[in-house]
C-alpha cells in the first residue's frame, strides 16, 4: 500500500467517506457556521452593552444633577480658541453662526411687515445681535440658521452652528451633550387650549384628551415622566409630537388635538396670535432658557456669560428694553416674573 494510508494513519478524506463522512462533514460545516454566526453576535452584544452602559451613565448623571441652570462657567471677556476661530473667518463668512427659530411669535420669527427680506425679529434675535456685536464688533455679523426643536443639539454637535439661541431650556439631560450659558429667561410648562374647552389646566381634566408637544422638548419629557409616575392621567394621549412647536398650534386649530403643552412664554405668544385659545391654569414647572454651545467651547461660554451680565445691566438697550418691546404685551408689564435670578456659577476656573 502506498501513500499516507500505508504509513499508519487515515486521511480526512477517508474519514469523510460514506454516510459517516457526510455526518462528519455536516458537523464540520455546523461548527464553521456557528463560529461565523457567533462573531457578529459577539460584536452586536458588545455594542449593545456599550450603549446600555452609556445610557446608564447618562441616567445616573441626570439623577444626580441638581440646579442645571447653575452648572456653567464664570464670565470672562478673554478670547480663546473657539472665539479666535470665529474671528478668523474671512469675507462674507466672518459671521457668528446661530441656530434660531423663525416661527415663534415675538421670540424668533419672520415679520412679513418688516420689508422685502422679512427680517428675523424677537427677544431671542435681539440677544443674538448683542452677542455678535460684542464678539465681532457688528450686531449684523450673523448667519441665522432656522432649525427645528429636535435638531438643536445635533446642530451644535455637528458644528453646523456656533450656538443655539432658541427658547432652549437648560436641563440635566441636555447638559450631558452641550454647554449652556447662565439663564437669560425664566418660564415654565403650561397648557394651551381653546377658550371653550373643558380643560382647566394640568390636572385630571386632561383625561382622555390628546396633547401635542414638540419632539425633543422638555414638555414631552415632562408629560412622559408624569404619566409614568401617575401624575398625569393614563388615558391622556401624548403621542402627537411635531418638529416645530408652532405646528402644535396648527394641530389645535384643525381639531387634531385638544391641548398643547409648551413653555408658558411661547404659549402666551401663540395665544396672542390666535384669540380663540388661552393659557389654562398655572405653570407646573420652573425652567430657564440658556444659550447652548459645544461642550468644550469654554471660552465662548464664558464670553456669552459676560455678555449676559452686561446685557442685564444695560438699562437703555438691554434685557429690560427687549422684554418691553417684544414680550410685555403677552406676558405682562412686570418683567420680574420672567427675569432669571442673579447668576450662579458652578465652576470658577
Amino acid at each position: 500500500m502506498n501513500g499516507p494510508e500505508a504509513r499508519g494513519g487515515t486521511t480526512v478524506r477517508d474519514a469523510l467517506r460514506g454516510w459517516g463522512g457526510v455526518t462528519a462533514m455536516a458537523v464540520v460545516c455546523a461548527l464553521v457556521a456557528l463560529v461565523a454566526l457567533c462573531l457578529p453576535l459577539t460584536t452586536a452584544t458588545t455594542a449593545t452593552q456599550n450603549t446600555t452602559a452609556t445610557q446608564t451613565a447618562r441616567t445616573k448623571a441626570a439623577e444626580e444633577c441638581e440646579a442645571p441652570e447653575k452648572q456653567t462657567l464664570s464670565p470672562s471677556s478673554a478670547d480663546g480658541d473657539t472665539i479666535r476661530a470665529i474671528k478668523n473667518r474671512t469675507g462674507e463668512k466672518r459671521k457668528l453662526i446661530v441656530g434660531v427659530d423663525q416661527n415663534s411669535y415675538r421670540w424668533g420669527y419672520r415679520n412679513p411687515n418688516s420689508g422685502k427680506t422679512a427680517e428675523l425679529e424677537g427677544f431671542d434675535i435681539d440677544l443674538v445681535h448683542r452677542i455678535a456685536k460684542d464678539i465681532l464688533g457688528d450686531p449684523d455679523a450673523v448667519q441665522f440658521k432656522a432649525i427645528p426643536t429636535d435638531q438643536r443639539i445635533p446642530a451644535i454637535e455637528d458644528g453646523r452652528v456656533d450656538m443655539v439661541v432658541r427658547t432652549m431650556t437648560i436641563n440635566c439631560d441636555r447638559i450631558e451633550d452641550v454647554a449652556f450659558s447662565a439663564p437669560y429667561f425664566k418660564t415654565g410648562q403650561q397648557v394651551l387650549a381653546p377658550k371653550s374647552s373643558p380643560v382647566k389646566g394640568y390636572d385630571d381634566t386632561l383625561a382622555d384628551r390628546r396633547i401635542c408637544t414638540a419632539a425633543g422638548s422638555t414638555a414631552f419629557a415632562a408629560l412622559e415622566a408624569d404619566q409614568e409616575d401617575g401624575k398625569l392621567p393614563a388615558s391622556t394621549d401624548i403621542s402627537t409630537t411635531v418638529p416645530n412647536q408652532l405646528d402644535c398650534l396648527v394641530r389645535l386649530q384643525l381639531g387634531e388635538v385638544d391641548a398643547v403643552v409648551t413653555d408658558g412664554a411661547l404659549a402666551a405668544s401663540q395665544a396672542a396670535q390666535d384669540p380663540t385659545v388661552q393659557l389654562k391654569g398655572d405653570a407646573f414647572t420652573a425652567e430657564y432658557y440658556g444659550v447652548a454651545m459645544k461642550k468644550d467651547a469654554d471660552d465662548l461660554v464664558r464670553r456669552v456669560n459676560q455678555i449676559l451680565v452686561d446685557y442685564r445691566k444695560d438699562t437703555s438697550n438691554g434685557w429690560q428694553a427687549s422684554y418691553e418691546k417684544w414680550l410685555s404685551a403677552t406676558l405682562g408689564k412686570d418683567a420680574k416674573k420672567s427675569e432669571p435670578p442673579a447668576p450662579q456659577y458652578l465652576r470658577t476656573t
